[in-house]
């Protein structure tokens, strides 16, 4: 799950060439909540305002504007891959039992969890009747084939929680399913609904894959190092529900002897005082080793892949907003 910072400071800086375009993101956002029922108005828009920093958005307009720039497709695919992301975020918080996403009490928590999944089963129609709108074939396909990778990952995650021995392998295929599907969908399609030639599209969508696997171990890192305020959820909640990622990963690598967190897994993680003793122990290790450094190695080799993806595109201000949105990837503190 990500953990952000807030909007408006990435719309001041990295969105600044499509600020204007994201204010029709918004707008399009905000039809898609006003509905004929009030109550499902109140609960559509908060959980639309609770979406995020929309740098997916951002993404597929900045990468719009290196061939044939049309809003009137670009818009409603921006908003679409934004609400699928959203809609995801619903499911993740109510599968997860979260009590709070950046702060605010979730949907599900709220709510309840069946009328939460409902909310969110209407923001992914939602989502693909936007996609819709552009008329275009090949990018309905992407967004279908998009939805089954989130599936497959979020499957793959739930099926393998509490399992101390997954590998490197299996969580880069995982997080290739969870986080970078829906970057690359972004890119990619920017890059089809531009007319841009069939190399260049590729270019962009291996940009989005790249960037996406950055973000997402980044934000794994995160987990373990930032301040649960800023969080908004517990240092090392990711363990605590079962979930290895890398840090966890190379834990069990490097010290094969430490069994902090088969403790923390025990019986599923319902293991009381226990589990809190060992969960602490782990975050020492991993806070007084070379993991986090080692991750941030890993995770910094993606960012060099995106930026090397798009390394052939003409100058611009795009160019330079989508080169230093790989590097916040990495930089973000929460």
């Amino acid at each position: 799950m990500e953990k952000t910072i807030k909007k408006s400071n990435l719309k001041s800086s990295l969105f600044e060439p499509v600020e204007k375009e994201i204010a029709l993101v918004e707008e399009t956002l905000k039809e898609t909540t006003e509905v004929e029922y009030p109550w499902l108005t109140d609960l559509l828009d908060y959980i639309v305002d609770s979406g995020g920093k929309r740098i997916r958005p951002a993404l597929t307009l900045l990468c719009g504007k290196f061939h044939h720039y049309n809003l009137d497709t670009l818009i409603p695919m921006a908003a679409g891959v934004e609400l699928l992301h959203t809609a995801t975020l619903v499911h993740d918080d109510t599968i997860d039992k979260s009590d709070k996403r950046r702060g605010k009490p979730t949907a599900s928590n709220i709510w309840g969890g069946g009328i939460a999944i409902l909310a969110g089963d209407y923001v992914f129609a939602q989502s693909a009747e936007l996609v819709a709108r552009t008329g275009n074939l090949r990018v309905i396909k992407l967004f279908a084939h998009t939805l089954m990778a989130l599936c497959t990952g979020e499957l793959g995650q739930n099926l393998n929680s509490y399992n101390p021995d997954e590998t490197q392998q299996g969580y880069f295929s995982r997080i290739a399913h969870k986080t970078a599907s829906l970057f690359s969908t972004a890119t990619e399609s920017a890059g089809v609904l531009s007319q841009a030639p069939e190399k260049a599209i590729q270019s962009l969508k291996n940009y989005g894959h790249n960037l996406g696997m950055a973000f997402q171990i980044a934000d794994d890192i995160l987990d373990f190092t930032a301040d649960e305020n800023k969080l908004g959820k517990p240092v090392g909640s990711d363990l605590i529900q079962g979930t290895m990622t890398l840090p966890s990963i190379l834990l069990r690598e490097w010290y094969p002897n430490d069994t902090s967190i088969e403790d923390v897994f025990k019986n599923n993680g319902h293991n009381g005082d226990n589990q809190q003793q060992s969960l602490d122990l782990a975050i020492d290790i991993i806070h007084n080793s070379d993991i986090i450094p080692e991750c941030y190695r890993v995770a910094r080799t993606f960012v060099s892949n995106a930026q090397q993806a798009i390394e052939e595109f003409p100058e611009n201000a795009s160019k330079q907003a989508l080169v230093e949105i790989a590097n916040h990837a990495v930089a973000r503190q929460a």
